[in-house]
């Protein structure tokens, strides 16, 4: 007996047949879906680290801005002391100078040394202090010095300012240990002040030679004495440090101002140098400030009228800064020096 399933009728309805679009978008679809056993592995790729890009360099300058050259091997160098060891030994020299002056002049009278032993003993001074530190500032220890330097082209106007500053400072120094010691005598208690301005400068009644005549020099002639005597000063210390002088500059200046001084002492009390003045000002009475301003006004004037005349009749100056010395070295492997460009 068959098994076979009977034959369905003629007439038996039939399922309809999908529709052409119908199925084709059905069998989109299933391809489109994935199967859990056909999902694509993680890629590895995209798990890994991300590393953040470096930074980025900072813009090289341009090179119109810096200037570059090679100092070859064997090449001689020199250089400078910085402004702090000149602003030392400035403030050392005026020490030197104004203790020995204005010490030995507040004690001639007790002593009888006189105007020559007060003279030599400011020479004698700037002497040594140039021979001691002049090749590291220039040995000026003098603001006239340095004005008169500067106008004359060997010395820069950027120094100026902080060599009057430790010109004045060391020059207050040392008058601070003159009154400290005058304050340690019994005999001098009270007095103080009147025994410091005996080594002040000043004209009319403070004039020196005004205990012998009674009168003093006017403001006229102690200015015109002051003028001239630094005048003559910065002349000879601006000729004497001058490459081509031969004789030795220290000992032309030291005797050249103890000269000048015998001549203005009996008028001013010799001063040459704003910062003598202003050191022996500080502890002196106030007359003294009073007429502080003959004291710088001249010897400036002068050391102007120095300069002037040392550019009109000397070759081109070179910027030296007097007395001063370069260090020197030799290079021993070529060295490439980078600086900033200096426009013109």
């Amino acid at each position: 007996m068959s098994h076979d399933t009977p034959d369905q009728p003629a007439d038996a309805p039939r399922a309809a047949d999908p529709a052409p679009g119908a199925a084709a978008a059905a069998s989109a679809d299933a391809a489109a879906a994935p199967s859990p056993e056909a999902a694509p592995a993680p890629s590895l790729a995209k798990q890994a680290p991300v590393t953040p890009p470096p930074p980025a360099p900072a813009p090289a300058p341009a090179d119109d801005d810096l200037d570059a050259y090679v100092v070859p091997a064997g090449t001689l160098v020199a250089a400078g002391p910085g402004l702090l060891s000149r602003f030392g030994a400035e403030a050392f020299g005026t020490f030197v100078l104004v203790l020995a002056g204005i010490g030995t002049a507040l004690y001639a009278g007790a002593t009888g040394a006189g105007a020559l032993a007060v003279a030599l003993a400011f020479g004698v001074a700037l002497l040594a202090a140039l021979s001691a530190v002049g090749h590291v500032s220039g040995g000026h220890f003098n603001p006239a010095v340095t004005f008169g330097a500067a106008l004359a082209g060997r010395t820069s106007w950027k120094d100026v300012l902080p060599y009057w500053l430790a010109q004045l400072l060391g020059a207050a120094a040392a008058a601070a240990v003159l009154f400290v010691v005058a304050t340690t005598l019994p005999a001098l208690t009270g007095q103080e002040r009147q025994f410091f301005s005996s080594a002040a400068n000043g004209f009319g009644e403070h004039s020196p030679i005004a205990a012998q005549t009674g009168e003093g020099f006017s403001w006229i002639g102690a200015g015109l004495v002051e003028l001239v005597a630094t005048a003559v000063l910065v002349g000879i210390i601006l000729g004497a440090t001058d490459r081509r002088a031969k004789a030795p500059a220290p000992v032309a200046i030291g005797l050249a101002l103890a000269a000048l001084l015998l001549v203005a002492t009996p008028v001013t009390n010799g001063s040459l140098n704003p910062a003598r003045s202003f050191a022996a000002a500080i502890f002196a009475e106030g007359w003294a400030w009073s007429q502080m301003w003959l004291f710088w006004a001249a010897p400036l004037l002068g050391a102007a009228i120095a300069a002037l005349v040392y550019r009109a009749f000397a070759a081109e100056p070179v910027e030296d800064n007097l007395l001063e010395e370069d260090d020197l070295y030799v290079t021993t492997q070529d060295t490439l020096v980078v600086e900033e460009h200096r426009g013109a």
